[in-house]
């Protein structure tokens, strides 16, 4: 059973996959939320009402695009280049976090989010 969210903020958005994990049900519960975006990087991140434990396949190191959970900060991070802490061109998140899924398409449309912008993510039926 694979969940489809939408993610939108003022200059457009995204939509992603999410893989059956204890994490992402948890996340599809707590929807729809609406939050204010962080950048770090070439990453967008944002407060959940969301807490979970770390994953047993929880990882730092992603691709680009991918929907992982910081559950330090009970944040969704979605990245989509290198970090101030990558040491590559991949995206090296602040800790491991849970991994939950890929954005549908081109991963790159989150630059045109910016600090501060109103976040939304909604499940699509």
């Amino acid at each position: 059973m694979n969940l489809r969210i939408r993610i939108s903020w003022p200059a457009g958005h995204t939509t992603a996959t999410l893989d059956e994990t204890p994490t992402s049900k948890a996340l599809v519960g707590a929807l729809p939320i609406s939050a204010t975006a962080r950048t770090w990087g070439e990453e967008v991140y944002f407060d959940t009402p969301v807490s979970v434990p770390l994953e047993s396949d929880a990882r730092q190191v992603v691709a680009p695009g991918t929907v992982a959970f910081w559950t330090e900060g009970d944040a969704l991070a979605l990245p989509y280049g290198p970090t101030p802490i990558s040491t590559d061109d991949k995206p090296r998140l602040a800790s491991p976090c849970n991994l939950l899924g890929a954005l549908d398409g081109d991963p790159r449309i989150l630059a045109t989010v910016r600090s501060g912008d109103p976040i939304r993510v909604e499940v699509i039926d």
